[in-house]
């Protein structure tokens, strides 16, 4: 898998009732308390696609395999955290090691839930907690970019670079914006992410509503999505209660309580979806008689890369792939119906992978 979100925001927002609903662990304590998550709570769930179960079906596999995507329920942040207040630097060190952010924001009035600022202002929660995060990066560059400057004016050429970007980034910093928000070429983005970065996170704003705000969403939500639009953030609408209680009921009848509250899929379906997204994945598949499985890689992938998330040596013996755009194997019923109808492709090095291509890579070690 290897690709995880950080679920962040303030305490008492609905983070951990969020984590448990979403991998039906029920393993992060959910409490009107601060602080209820001590320790980062680490799962890992499926990604939704009905393309997947399309697929085993026609090629008759044995085994469906879904891609996952990992999640961490991370302490609630407060003001000072990146000075040490609250659980503070620990949970901050959590945050960075996950690749993209899904910041969740209180947009439900009462519920007997107490509000750590003792008002409800989501746009405000999401301030007080890009402003901690924002003030980490500062002090963590301002730390080391003193040193890579001596390097870099004594002719270091490994350093010059480096300390280019982490001037571009303090410039930001101190105008009060996020690093992802830095300007960089194609070339720098790679070594931009190695600085570990909090704010370089790509972010998507979880409006956690209650029940009846959950088909539409309300005041709060839109205000939200006013500055998700702003900031070039995704957001989504979601009522933390009633994936909850979905997964307490037997399958038989969730249907029918999601059609009672005017919702057409859990909003736990889109959540996972939007947060792979997030990341700038797509899925390749390889359908056959013995597994029908989904396959994660970065957009942009050439097709030997994809060969190596498969296996390390599909990509060093890499010869060529075989390809079927996921339409076409439906449309068809299968590769051989493909093959009959011209939908059957021969790829190089050089192919970049489509979301939905039916794969199979041909190698030699």
């Amino acid at each position: 898998m290897g690709f995880k979100c950080g679920i962040v925001g303030l305490p008492n927002i609905g983070k951990s009732t969020l984590f448990n609903a979403m991998t039906q662990a029920g393993s992060a304590e959910a409490a009107n308390y601060m602080f209820s998550t001590v320790q980062p709570n680490v799962g890992d769930v499926a990604v939704p696609d009905s393309r997947l179960d399309a697929l085993a079906e026609i090629a008759k596999s044995a085994k469906i395999v879904p891609t996952r995507i990992g999640f961490v329920d991370i302490a609630g942040l407060v003001r000072g955290a990146s000075k040490g207040e609250g659980l503070g630097n620990q949970f901050l060190a959590a945050i960075r090691e996950s690749d993209a952010i899904l910041h969740v924001l209180r947009c439900f009035e009462g519920g007997g839930v107490t509000h750590v600022e003792s008002k409800i202002d989501p746009v405000s929660d999401a301030e007080t907690v890009e402003t901690e995060l924002m003030l980490s990066d500062l002090e963590s560059l301002e730390r080391r970019i003193l040193p890579l400057e001596k390097r870099a004016k004594g002719g270091d050429k490994e350093a010059e670079p480096q300390y280019r970007l982490m001037q571009k980034a303090l410039d930001l910093l101190r105008e009060g914006l996020p690093a992802r928000q830095v300007q960089l070429t194609p070339e720098e983005r790679a070594p931009f992410r190695q600085l570990g970065l909090l704010t370089e996170k790509p972010v998507l704003y979880v409006c956690n509503v209650d029940e009846a705000s959950a088909a539409n969403g309300n005041g709060h939500s839109r205000r939200v999505a006013e500055l998700a639009k702003k900031e070039g953030a995704g957001t989504i609408v979601i009522s933390a209660r009633i994936e909850e209680e979905l997964t307490q009921l037997p399958t038989a009848e969730r249907d029918e309580f999601l059609a009672s509250l005017e919702l057409k899929e859990p909003g736990l379906n889109r959540l996972i979806r939007a947060g792979y997204d997030l990341l700038g994945l797509i899925t390749f598949f390889t359908a056959g008689p013995k597994e029908a499985r989904a396959w994660t890689v970065g957009k942009g992938a050439r097709a030997p890369r994809a060969a190596s998330v498969i296996h390390s040596d599909f990509e060093k013996g890499f010869i060529r792939a075989e390809v079927i755009a996921y339409d076409d194997y439906v449309a068809h019923g299968g590769e051989a119906g493909a093959r009959e109808a011209g939908k059957f492709r021969l790829e190089g090095k050089e192919y970049v992978v489509k979301d939905g291509d039916v794969m199979h890579f041909r190698f030699n070690v």
